[in-house]
């Protein structure tokens, strides 16, 4: 089993990075493991709906991605495109819960086998809707199905198999975009969230497969991956492991999960450097810029 080690972080204060916002090519946002919280009847302030209004008036990016556990999709997606606006650009990824359920499978299907904006790949045979990956300006994008088993897109519990990984190299060596982010549900190993100190899933995300998950780190830092942007745990977390960058973005559940804070993510990249700003939600649900990332 590979060791891990994990390295401290630079933490910029909300002045610094409104500079460093200024210097950003552009900027999209991350949400995640808001479930049914985004559904018809939790759409307040309190729950989902609260995160979308938040980003709304910070200054959405120009894009969502949600690292998994988004059931049900449509729900999650309605909220966005009413709160975001119609034209606003949703990446979803597979997670555990969308994996069990087969009307969430199937939506999802459905839902990326159309046109995905800025397509660059689909998956690979047996997973070609929920696999993909994309550029937009100086950046390309990728996104997993880790319950993806060679034969099946819900064959497995979360693991890189050998046929994702040998697509995802093959991806990664056909793109000459400079900054590359990948996103997939389950995070290389748990780390606690960074304020309450709750811990989950510490010996059932992809470190359940020992193997596989180092053979996947090497192929990232290979191919200088700026960040793995993972969910699954509900605690929000940063760290680079092994040199590679992991941003769990916790839970946007609002009060659907009152154990750690309600986050988002906005990652933004610039000519040369990239960060992370973390926005949390407060004891009355307020969302505020809690800490800045320097990624690259």
């Amino acid at each position: 089993m590979a060791v891990l080690f994990l390295t401290a972080v630079s933490v910029l204060n909300g002045c610094a990075s409104e500079k460093l916002v200024n210097k950003a090519v552009f900027c999209f946002d991350v949400t995640c493991d808001m479930r049914e919280y985004g559904g018809p009847q939790y759409q307040s302030s309190e729950y989902f709906s609260g995160a979308c209004e938040a980003i709304a008036e910070i200054g959405k990016g120009v894009f969502m991605v949600s690292p998994g556990d988004i059931d049900p999709p449509q729900y999650v997606n309605a909220t966005i495109k009413k709160i975001l606006g119609p034209e606003y650009i949703w990446y979803p990824v597979v997670g555990n819960h969308e994996a069990e359920t087969p009307a969430d499978m199937e939506w999802l299907r459905n839902y990326t086998s159309g046109e995905i904006p800025n397509l660059v790949s689909k998956g690979p045979e047996n997973c070609l809707e929920t696999t993909y990956s994309f550029d937009y300006e100086n950046s390309h994008f990728v996104v997993i199905n880790e319950y993806y088993d060679g034969n099946s897109d819900v064959g497995t519990d979360g693991d890189i198999c050998k046929s994702l990984y040998k697509w995802l190299k093959d991806d990664l060596e056909a793109n000459s975009k400079p900054f590359v982010f990948v996103f997939g549900h389950e995070p290389l190993v748990s780390i606690p969230d960074i304020d309450s100190g709750r811990h989950r899933h510490i010996k059932d995300s992809l470190n359940a497969h020992p193997k596989n998950s180092h053979r996947f780190q090497q192929l990232l830092r290979e191919y200088k991956v700026v960040a793995y942007i993972c969910g699954h745990t509900h605690n929000t977390s940063f760290a680079k492991i092994n040199g590679l960058w992991q941003l769990d973005a916790g839970h946007t559940r609002g009060i659907g999960d009152k154990n750690s804070r309600s986050s988002f993510l906005k990652v933004c990249v610039g000519r040369t450097s990239s960060w992370a700003d973390v926005y949390r939600s407060d004891e009355n649900g307020n969302y505020c810029l809690t800490h800045t990332i320097r990624l690259k």
